[in-house]
């Protein structure tokens, strides 16, 4: 059985940081990636790693995140710096299996404000 779990989300004040990670068990995981919905709009790609260590970014986020992760223990981290109230989203991590069967967590808040 498939379980993406995230973990780490929060209330920061703007120019904070906060560390999100996301455990997957259950398979073999290809590239692994960090998504975000705000109220009222579209779900959007954040970073996502390939196995390999390969990275893609959001513009929005360049300079100011870093996507991580260990595949001997499937995890996959954002370190988020320098967060702004437009950060404020809902991020759900996304691990598709070798097979190409896309598994999502359950989302966790992220909350920038003063």
């Amino acid at each position: 059985q498939v379980q993406v779990v995230e973990s780490g989300g929060g209330l920061v004040q703007p120019g904070g940081s906060l560390r999100l990670s996301c455990a997957a068990s259950g398979s073999r995981f290809s590239t692994m990636g960090w998504y975000r919905q705000a109220p009222g709009k579209q779900r959007e790609l954040v970073a996502a790693i390939t196995r390999g260590g390969s990275t893609n970014y959001a513009d929005s986020v360049k300079g100011r995140f870093t996507i991580s992760r260990d595949n001997v223990k499937n995890t996959v981290y954002l370190q988020m710096n320098s967060l702004k109230p437009e950060d404020t989203a809902v991020y759900y991590c996304n691990a598709p299996s070798v097979a190409g069967t896309h598994y999502w967590g359950q989302g966790t808040q992220v909350t920038v404000s003063s």
